[in-house]
């Protein structure tokens, strides 16, 4: 995968943190930032300072941490720096097994076949994505970067 490079202000982190809410991600470059904040805490809590996410990390080992310990680890990173925001890059790659730790719901367009965004997808729902572009297949949906969006939904297993 490409280095895509964020920045997350303070402010969202805290917002992200206080919880209770459904986070809705606008597109799948929104999801990989997002989904990396988690990474970057662990990297915040185990090595003191924001790091890069890699493409596999996610599938490395299990994390011990909760997103609150991991939003806590990049938010007292940045009080401690006198930062008002977090800018890192990943490289993250999200397929079908992916662990969601922020992210419950995705707008997004219908993506290529045999694409990185389609393994997103599927990872995203859970596997059923075949279910969903047969649908907007056989009701004309318009498909790729000027096509038609969808609301997807968080797989709850």
């Amino acid at each position: 995968m490409h280095r895509e490079p964020f920045s997350v202000s303070l402010s969202l982190l805290k917002t992200l943190r206080e919880g209770g809410r459904k986070i809705i991600a606008v597109g799948t470059t929104s999801v990989r930032t997002l989904e990396s904040l988690y990474y970057v805490g662990v990297s915040c809590i185990e090595k003191g300072a924001p790091e890069d996410v890699g493409q596999w990390v996610p599938y490395e080992r299990e994390y011990p941490y909760s997103i609150g310990q991991a939003l806590d680890g990049i938010i007292s990173y940045l009080e401690k720096n006198g930062l008002e925001e977090i800018k890192v890059g990943t490289r993250i790659i999200i397929v079908p097994g992916f662990r969601f730790r922020v992210v419950d719901m995705l707008v997004t367009n219908f993506h290529q076949p045999e694409s990185t965004l389609l393994l997103l997808i599927s990872a995203f729902v859970g596997g059923d994505w075949k279910t969903i572009y047969d649908y907007a297949l056989s009701n004309g949906f318009r498909f790729l970067s000027y096509g038609d969006s969808s609301l997807l939904y968080r797989s709850q297993s």
